[in-house]
C-alpha cells in the first residue's frame, strides 16, 4: 500500500479481463449495489455489466472505465520494471 497525500491508496496488479472483472464485483458488493443499479447509474446495460464481471476479454474499454470511475478507482499505468517484476 502507498501513501500519498494522506490518502490510502491500495496497488493491485491487473493481469487479466478476470482481474478485472472480480476486482468490479468485489466493489460493487461492497457498496451494496445490484448489477441492474450499477449499469444505470455507470450508463452502461445490465448485459454489459454482466460481461465485465464475468471478464469478458472483447469488452468496450470507454465503458469499462465508465464503471470504474462510478465505483471510485483510479487507474495508474505502472511499467513491469515499476512493479518489481
Amino acid at each position: 500500500m502507498k501513501y500519498i497525500n494522506r490518502i490510502r491508496e491500495e496497488i493491485m496488479i491487473i493481469k487479466t479481463p478476470k482481474d478485472i472483472g472480480k476486482l468490479i464485483r468485489q466493489k460493487r458488493k461492497e457498496q451494496h449495489l445490484t448489477q441492474v443499479e450499477l449499469a444505470g447509474l455507470s450508463d452502461v446495460g445490465s448485459r454489459f455489466l454482466v460481461e465485465l464481471e464475468q471478464g469478458k476479454a472483447t469488452i468496450e474499454m470507454g465503458k469499462a472505465l465508465q464503471v470504474m470511475r462510478m465505483l471510485g478507482f483510479s487507474l495508474t499505468p505502472v511499467s513491469k520494471s515499476g512493479a518489481g517484476q
